[in-house]
């Protein structure tokens, strides 16, 4: 049976499931608006202490699908879900203490697109190899002009992963994303 939780919960993984070698990060929405395509890209980036990416190879979205370790990789739609991302914990680099999950609106801010017009959005941790849901966060409707979202954060905690639901929104879309996480963009 899987966790539901709010804003700010936290939950752990791998305390309850001993044997869990990763997970799929399911992500799900139902953009609306009047006349035009809301696009919408999932992607993770892989932290350091420093909470900064120590590389753009340690971001992990449309335009780099596989992280140099193998351990996390950008699946695509699967599963009922709009986009997955699969994370294999014994792959994942010791120094890398933290994986955001972030959602953006592909040129929000140019075509005036916001995740006010975004409806049952999600995150759902699955476990990889079984496929049952483990965790599931769904943000409420609490956005207006922001063009990305932060659904949440996978972490490792005196050897136990958890998850921190956050839904935190931003403006500026992914490349402000990127900009938080030290990824210099053009």
């Amino acid at each position: 049976m899987a966790v539901n939780l709010g804003k700010g919960q936290k939950v752990s993984l791998t305390k309850g499931n001993p044997g869990l070698s990763g997970v799929v990060a399911g992500f799900g929405w139902d953009a609306v608006s009047a006349g035009s395509v809301v696009e919408l890209d999932a992607s993770a980036f892989l932290l350091t202490s420093s909470g900064k990416v120590s590389d753009s190879k340690d971001f992990v979205f449309y335009g780099n699908l596989t992280h140099p370790s193998g351990g996390v990789v950008h699946l695509g739609s699967a599963a009922g879900d709009k986009q997955q991302i699969k994370i294999e914990f014994s792959k994942i680099p010791g120094s890398i203490l933290r994986i955001a999950f972030s959602a953006a609106i592909y040129d929000g801010e140019t075509r005036g697109q916001s995740f006010a017009r975004v409806r049952n959005a999600y995150i759902r941790l699955l476990d990889a190899q079984t496929k049952n849901e483990l965790v599931r966060y769904e943000l409420a409707g609490q956005f207006t002009d922001e063009t990305a979202v932060i659904f949440g954060e996978l972490y490792k905690n005196n050897g136990e992963w958890k998850f921190n639901a956050m839904g935190s929104g931003c403006r500026g879309g992914l490349a402000a994303l990127c900009g938080a996480y030290g990824i210099e963009v053009g």
